[in-house]
């Protein structure tokens, strides 16, 4: 609806002027999903599925699956952002200037809102095109703080969704993986400042952020996989319904069959209005 409201030919006032005052996000006015032929979007979608049914399946076991040139493969997976999960050296693809933290939730007990949070990125179809999503997470609460999406894997979006959950409020801990986008000092001195303590995956372990990896699941089976989403715009609507479900609907077994929401709002409830409007917006 924002994105509408921005008049190109308005003869005072700029793009970047217009969206400072809609509170727009520009790299969200300017974005177009990714393309790529038919037939890749397809074998994407189907990568996807796969992988998230087995992300211990890499190129190699992909091509055999379904009956491509292991290279194609390779090439997709790597535009999609995904790598097989298992002990390797290497696994995953980090920038050799940026600073790499200790993994801090080993053995840790999670057992409060705003302990521990964590963030990841996951690969979504569009019916011509592709996007990319990522989500801050709550761990004791499942709670989604925030969201963004993306049509490119560079770190902006990220930065973005993490400065909506930290106007929302902030953890003790914050767990990512190796990327690039979550190393970078622009992404890391934003948790510093605020003196929260950084913690990232080790290399090739898949449980070390276990929780995003289940709220990756729960989005593409409940919501995504449901969806033929047609234009960015379809998606970003769609998975705004789905996230309000999630947080506040969606009663989780593991939390004794009460909703994200009745959890992280629990412990601090005296926040909870701004806390609760800030974390839906995307």
């Amino acid at each position: 609806m924002k994105r509408s409201l921005i008049d190109t030919e308005h003869k005072e006032l700029s793009i970047r002027r217009q969206c400072e005052l809609l509170e727009l996000e520009r790299s969200t006015y300017y974005y177009e999903p990714a393309t790529e032929t038919a037939e890749n979007l397809k074998l994407m979608r189907a990568i996807d599925e796969l992988y998230l049914a087995h992300p211990f399946f890499g190129s190699r076991r992909m091509s055999q699956e379904l009956g491509v040139n292991r290279k194609r493969a390779q090439r997709l997976m790597r535009l999609m952002g995904l790598e097989a999960i298992y002990p390797k050296p290497r696994t995953t693809r980090r920038h050799p200037g940026h600073k790499i933290y200790p993994y801090l939730l080993r053995d840790l007990e999670i057992c409060r809102a705003d302990q521990v949070w964590s963030t990841d990125i996951t690969y979504i179809p569009l019916a011509r095109g592709y996007l990319y999503l990522t989500a801050v997470l709550d761990w004791h609460s499942r709670y989604v703080l925030a969201w963004r999406l993306s049509t490119s894997l560079e770190g902006s979006f990220c930065c973005e969704a993490l400065e909506q959950a930290l106007s929302i409020s902030q953890p003790e801990i914050f767990n990512t993986d190796q990327g690039v986008q979550f190393t970078s000092e622009a992404f890391t001195s934003r948790l510093e400042q605020r003196g929260i303590a950084i913690s990232m995956d080790g290399r090739g372990r898949a449980l070390d952020n276990a929780f995003i990896e289940r709220l990756w699941r729960s989005v593409k089976y409940e919501e995504v996989y449901l969806q033929e989403y047609q234009s960015a715009d379809d998606a970003r609507d769609s998975l705004k319904r789905y996230w309000r479900f999630y947080n506040q609907a969606r009663k989780h077994q593991s939390l004794k069959y009460r909703t994200p929401a009745e959890v992280y709002f629990g412990v601090k409830s005296d926040r909870r209005g701004t806390r609760s409007r800030g974390a839906l917006r995307a």
